[in-house]
């Protein structure tokens, strides 16, 4: 008993030990990116690795304005979150419709939205962009909202068919009994019931968007209309390149996400292990 308890002492130990290495690895270069953010060229060359001389605000201010993220990130901001409201109703009814009701194809329609996680978005970018180009969609936010709902889609009816296949078959019973719709049992017992699979779905959805780089360069040319990421390239020339401001511009990209997933890894986890369970 001593034995396993010494073992099971050690093996933790081990754990504890290496996790601790994982987040170390991965803290540290987020810790030195926020530090070189307040230096000058001079120092990050001379010190890289040192506290700066004395913190340079004017880095973030030139990034913010000069750099235009201020707009940026708003645009970002729009076009993720009606691509997120979108991508959740109409991959939520999907879902539901695929998991609970009972019809002849639900299986083929399952494949059919799964296909489109094996699809990468290279081989559609040139006939969209043509497509959006002839229907006036190109450098605006609906060309870019219209593919990030699509692709947002296979993923989050495929986690939420697992949710919904999951729920208890004798409270939809109960609700037909009680003569409710099939549109009152969707919002008023499947979708809360599944809650922490929307929102899981939801996190990633914007996450992913709000990342997406290729897409945005691509079909959004005008200045007043590029999303964060691509904002971000442009700190990067083909001659020259200040990274102090290149740095401070990466750290306040970089913060919506980090206290996403600080606020709310735990759900995060939670959702995803219960979305493994149930699919």
């Amino acid at each position: 008993m001593n034995k396993q308890t010494a073992k099971s002492k050690i093996l933790k130990a081990i754990i504890y030990i290496f996790l601790t290495a994982m987040a170390v690895i991965y803290i540290l270069p987020l810790v030195w990116i926020f530090l070189v953010s307040f230096k000058t060229n001079k120092e990050i060359f001379t010190n890289p690795f040192g506290l700066p001389e004395s913190f340079m605000l004017d880095n973030f201010t030139f990034a913010w304005t000069k750099g235009y993220l201020g707009i940026a990130t708003w645009n970002s901001f729009v076009v993720c979150t009606v691509s997120l409201i979108l991508s959740m109703i109409i991959g939520s009814m999907a879902a539901f419709a695929i998991g609970r009701l009972r019809w002849k194809f639900s299986n083929l329609c399952m494949t059919y939205f799964l296909i489109g996680m094996m699809i990468p978005v290279h081989c559609v970018m040139i006939p969209l962009f043509t497509r959006f180009a002839k229907m006036g969609l190109s450098n605006s936010s609906i060309g870019l909202i219209i593919p990030y709902v699509t692709f947002s889609l296979p993923i989050t009816i495929y986690i939420m068919t697992g949710f919904f296949k999951g729920m208890p078959n004798e409270l939809i019973e109960s609700a037909c009994i009680d003569g409710a719709s099939i549109y009152q049992i969707f919002g008023m017992i499947a979708l809360p019931l599944c809650k922490t699979g929307l929102f899981v779905t939801g996190l990633m959805s914007f996450v992913a968007n709000w990342n997406e780089l290729l897409l945005a360069m691509v079909f959004i040319s005008d200045d007043t209309k590029k999303t964060l990421p691509v904002a971000l390239s442009k700190f990067v020339g083909p001659y020259n390149t200040n990274y102090s401001q290149m740095f401070a511009a990466i750290i306040i990209a970089i913060i919506p996400t980090i206290i996403v997933y600080c606020i709310f890894s735990n759900q995060i986890v939670d959702g995803l292990t219960a979305g493994a369970v149930k699919g």
